[in-house]
């Protein structure tokens, strides 16, 4: 039931819903360690979860959402398992980001998990926000975070929006780099590692390679730096990232992270053109790889390839 327990009747608004599961009273986890879970979207992965969940003290979770209820909760408290309690707040505007109860929620996270749903949502109600200043908090407070979907989306230091109200595909972008659709945000979220990445979701599945090219030559010549990297994660997969910097792979049915680093500008890049764009590596990191996030160095990688953009057609090759 929202904001049923005792000490949490100030948490009803119009703003947003409260719901809550398992010992909310219960003191914070003694330790915890920077972590990053960055989820695919589609099925959960529950190795990924117990990982995560370790590296949070097996505390308290707090789930941020713009849309759905209680759901993820009580799946992640009773059929995952790990976690003294979990929270949900799910935001309906803007003014809850400036919330001091919201808030206090979220300060006294263990972890946070953002869920999917639609990433605008997220820009539009917690950019420049007291919310936007507590998730960047958490995270150097040496606290893991995860998102997933559009909760993914987000993590990166420049993400794709959807600020047009759909999701871009890799056709439309490819022919239209510098149209509308194609909605880049940044200097929104500082997660350790990310600050030059672009993050992307559902991505073999929905045959996204060709946008994230789109969205990291965008993403470089915004920032006029050519070290940008694109980072996409296949459904039903998750990447877990240590305080180091070190990434693994989970996955249920052999999903792969993308990881796309042109280290260049792109050879034409301008409004009423399509994208030509040549020899853009284009790395896989499988559940028997690791990636550095460091240095982008991959060991033992699930596959390497080249990417090859003409006229916007993206042509592969070994």
């Amino acid at each position: 039931m929202p904001g049923h327990a005792q000490g949490m009747r100030s948490l009803q608004d119009p703003g947003y819903r409260y719901y809550e599961i398992g010992a909310v009273g219960a003191p914070r986890a003694a330790r915890t360690e920077p972590a990053m879970m960055l989820m695919g979207g589609g099925e959960w992965v529950p190795a990924a979860f117990q990982w995560w969940l370790g590296r949070a003290g097996h505390g308290r979770v707090v789930i941020l959402r713009a849309s759905g209820a209680d759901e993820l909760q009580n799946r992640l408290y009773r059929d995952v398992g790990g976690a003294v309690s979990v929270q949900t707040l799910v935001f309906n505007s803007r003014r809850a980001a400036d919330d001091p109860a919201v808030l206090g929620v979220i300060a006294a996270a263990d972890a946070i998990f953002i869920a999917g749903g639609d990433q605008s949502r997220y820009i539009r109600f917690w950019k420049g926000t007291a919310v936007n200043e507590a998730l960047n908090a958490h995270v150097r407070a040496g606290r893991p975070i995860a998102g997933t979907s559009a909760g993914l989306a987000i993590l990166g230091g420049y993400s794709y929006g959807a600020l047009d109200g759909g999701s871009v595909t890799s056709r439309r972008a490819l022919r239209d780099p510098m149209g509308s659709a194609v909605t880049l945000d940044s200097d929104f979220l500082a997660m350790p590692y990310l600050a030059n990445v672009v993050t992307d979701t559902h991505f073999g599945k929905r045959d996204r390679l060709g946008r994230l090219i789109v969205f990291v030559a965008r993403a470089a010549q915004r920032s006029r730096q050519q070290d940008m990297v694109g980072l996409g994660v296949d459904e039903d997969t998750a990447l877990c990232v240590e305080a180091d910097g070190t990434g693994q792979v989970f996955s249920r049915d052999g999903g792969y992270a993308w990881l796309v680093m042109p280290q260049r500008a792109a050879d034409r890049l301008r409004g009423g053109s399509p994208l030509e764009f040549r020899a853009i590596p284009v790395t896989g990191v499988g559940e028997g790889s690791r990636l550095h996030l460091d240095g982008f160095r991959v060991d033992d990688a699930a596959f390497r390839m080249t990417a090859d953009i003409r006229e916007g057609r993206l042509q592969l090759h070994p």
